[in-house]
C-alpha cells in the first residue's frame, strides 16, 4: 500500500491528468469563453470585441495589429511597432486553467501567454509569469521573482547586477522541447496550482515547473503577446480557486 505523503502534489497530478485528457468539466468553473465568431465594423483599427483590449494605440501608432478572420483572431506586429503586440483580457483566479487553440505560420513565430496583476508594484508592468510556445517547444518562466522583479530588472539595466542575481533569474525558468507543426491548429492548456505550473499541447504533457511566483494570490490579466504572427481561437478560462 502506497501512502501519499504530499497531498498537494497528488492534487496537482490529478488536475494535470484531467487537462491531458481534455476533460474540461474537471478544470473548475468556466469564467470566460470566446469563439471569435463575429465581424468587425471596419478594417483600419483593432476591434477584437468581447472586452479584449490591445496595445496598438501605444506601441504601433494606432495601426491595426489584430484582425478577426474566419472565426479566429489573427495577431501580428506592425512594421512600425516598437513592441510586441499585446492583446489583453481581464479575469481573476488564484488557481485555474487557461486553454486555447493556436496556429503559427513561420519558424520564428511565437505566442506568449502572459499572466499579470497590474496592482502589483514590485514588478515591471504587472508581469507575474509567462508561457511561450514556438515551433521548437515551450518556455515557462516566473517573472515575479525573476526577470521582471524591479530590483533585478533595474540592476540589469544599470549594469550593477551581481552574479548571484543573474543566477537567480536563470533559475526562474525552464524550456521544454516539443515540436509544433506550422500552419496547423494546436490545443494548449496552462494550469496553475499553487507554486506549480503545467502545460500540455494536443493532449501531451510538455512540461511542469515550480516557483513561488506562480502562487501569487490574484492573477487578473491575460496578455497574449505576439512578436511576429499568431492565430488564436477558442479561448477559455477556468477558475479552480
Amino acid at each position: 500500500m502506497v501512502i501519499m505523503k504530499r497531498p498537494f502534489l497528488f492534487c496537482l497530478f490529478i488536475c494535470f491528468i484531467s487537462v491531458l485528457r481534455a476533460d474540461e468539466a474537471d478544470l473548475g468553473t468556466l469564467i470566460f469563453e470566446d469563439q471569435f465568431e463575429r465581424s468587425e465594423s471596419q478594417e483600419l483599427k483593432d476591434e477584437p470585441g468581447n472586452e479584449w483590449t490591445t496595445s496598438s494605440d501605444r506601441t504601433a501608432a494606432g495601426n491595426k495589429e489584430v484582425d478577426l478572420r474566419d472565426g479566429a483572431m489573427y495577431i501580428y506586429t506592425h512594421k512600425d511597432a516598437n513592441h510586441a503586440t499585446s492583446v489583453r483580457h481581464a479575469f481573476a483566479f488564484k488557481d485555474g486553467t487557461i486553454g486555447l487553440r493556436f496556429k503559427l505560420e513561420a519558424e520564428d513565430d511565437s505566442l506568449n501567454l502572459n499572466f499579470a496583476d497590474l496592482a502589483l508594484k514590485s514588478v515591471h508592468a504587472g508581469h507575474l509569469f509567462k508561457v511561450i510556445v514556438n515551433q521548437k517547444g515551450v518556455k515557462i518562466a516566473d517573472q515575479k521573482t525573476g526577470e521582471m522583479n524591479l530590483e533585478l530588472r533595474n540592476a540589469k539595466k544599470n549594469g550593477t547586477i551581481t552574479a548571484a542575481q543573474k543566477k537567480q533569474v536563470s533559475e526562474k525558468g525552464k524550456s521544454f522541447a516539443h515540436p509544433v507543426s506550422l500552419n496547423e491548429w494546436h490545443q494548449i492548456y496552462v494550469t496553475v496550482v499553487g507554486e506549480s505550473l503545467t502545460c500540455s499541447i494536443d493532449g501531451e504533457m510538455v512540461g511542469s515547473f515550480s516557483s513561488e511566483g506562480f502562487a501569487h494570490e490574484t492573477k487578473t490579466l491575460l496578455r497574449l503577446l505576439v512578436a511576429k504572427n499568431a492565430y488564436v481561437d477558442e479561448v477559455k478560462i477556468w477558475r479552480r480557486k
